[in-house]
């Protein structure tokens, strides 16, 4: 068996040869030879069944292996001529062609790829400065208020003076509908932060100017898409008594307050709160500038910088899962219609080819970024944020993690939080102080 090892690229490359006819039958004598040893046949004594009962038993099978020993023979060839080693290769080498001859002979081709080399250089150049935000004392104090006024207890207002959006009151209630309660409808003694939206549409605004110990009657209709479905899109009356109208305790900024806001710091004062503060400030809209601009502009500059060969089976795969969001946004007429025209369905593939090249070509380089910044996450932390986002957005935690361990999508999960640490990383190396 001749073999000829072709490098496409520093990617790609192909081996070639033809399996002969002879070569195909030893490896199944030889099988066969192994397999009377072992194999129980009715009306033979183990290990003397003989090789053409083997055959004639097995033939499709000897056969399949055969020619897989040989393709196999063939590959490991092949990829010493390249002078490569299997730690070298990435995916699974593709047979392109397996050609069965008239005098037995299989004509055959496998593509093999290998990771990319990327010269990375002195990539810290690529990286822009990066002002430090300058954050005011007036924004440093409106957020401690803003934090602390969250903090604060409830109180009952002395004034003499109407509901006010953002006041919380206590109220009873009772809802009708065409002149009869309806189940759900009633509570006394009720808390509602007047302007939060607990309520439907209209209630709350209905509260406004209202006076403790006063009583009123309010119309409201419930959406017509209200989840219950024997009160949607009614019209509903609500009988309403308010007992108290409460407010926030005003805060003072002092060292007790200090001491509240900073658990466990010792020492605790306004000035060190007033640096605490400026700092989280600081951060958020630096992580704002991050993700709205700074990492997007990065990434498409370091795409744009590099220039390497990719694995064109990658780049393929890339290309058919574009192909496949886009199938789950066309209508039934759209999807019929490059079913039946195969040129259709060729050209909409192939305008997602550039795109699907940059996206692979960001992937190989964050991998490589990656490694010399000694960035890593490991799977256990990747289901640990989902689990634990998931059960910030009040959703099922177990459930979601399950989700996407199904769906197959914690490896591009953890893709992500590596490009996401990278780039912040490489981005915090370049924050200067403004003047």
């Amino acid at each position: 068996m001749s073999v000829t090892a072709t490098k496409i690229d520093g990617a790609n490359a192909t081996v070639k040869a033809t399996i002969s006819a002879q070569m195909v039958e030893a490896s199944i004598e030889k099988t066969a030879k192994n397999l009377g040893k072992t194999a129980k046949v009715d009306g033979f004594r183990k290990g003397k069944v003989p090789v053409a009962t083997i055959k004639k038993l097995y033939g499709d099978k000897l056969v399949q292996e055969a020619e897989g020993e040989a393709l196999r023979a063939l590959l490991d060839e092949g990829i010493a001529k390249l002078g490569l080693s299997q730690k070298d290769l990435i995916g699974e080498p593709n047979v392109t062609k397996f050609e069965k001859q008239a005098d037995g002979s299989i004509v055959t081709e496998i593509g093999i790829y290998t990771r990319p080399v990327i010269a990375l250089g002195d990539y810290a150049a690529l990286i822009p400065e990066v002002e430090k935000p300058k954050i005011t004392k007036k924004a440093v104090q409106e957020r401690i208020k803003e934090l602390a006024q969250a903090q604060a207890p409830l109180v009952k207002i002395e004034e003499d003076r109407g509901v006010e959006n953002g006041d919380s009151v206590v109220i009873d209630f009772e809802g009708f509908i065409d002149g009869e309660a309806f189940a759900g409808g009633k509570a006394e003694k009720f808390s509602l932060s007047v302007g939060s939206g607990q309520f439907i549409p209209g209630f709350e605004e209905q509260l406004l100017g209202l006076k403790m110990g006063e009583e009123k009657s309010i119309e409201v209709p419930f959406p017509a898409d209200y989840q219950a479905k024997n009160l949607a899109g009614k019209l509903s009356t609500f009988k309403i008594k308010l007992h108290e109208i409460q407010t926030k305790e005003k805060v003072r900024v002092d060292q007790k307050l200090a001491e509240k806001m900073l658990p466990g710091v010792e020492g605790a004062s306004v000035e060190m709160l007033n640096e605490k503060v400026e700092e989280q400030l600081a951060s958020e809209e630096l992580s704002k500038r991050y993700n709205d601009e700074l990492k997007p502009s990065v990434m498409e500059k370091l795409v744009a910088h590099y220039t390497f060969d990719l694995p064109a089976f990658i780049v393929e795969q890339e290309m058919d899962n574009a192909l496949n969001r886009k199938a789950q946004s066309m209508t039934a007429d759209e999807i019929e219609a490059i079913k039946n025209d195969a040129s259709k369905l060729k050209a909409l593939r192939e305008s997602f080819r550039e795109e699907a090249t940059k996206s692979v070509k960001a992937t190989f380089i964050i991998d490589q970024l990656a490694l010399a910044e000694n960035i890593r996450v490991d799977m256990r932390e990747v289901e640990q944020t989902i689990f634990y986002e998931a059960m910030q957005m009040g959703q099922d935690p177990q459930g979601t993690l399950d989700y996407y361990k199904n769906a197959g999508y914690l490896p591009a999960v953890q893709m992500a939080m590596v490009e996401d640490r990278l780039l912040s990383k490489l981005l915090d190396a370049k924050i200067k102080e403004v003047a």
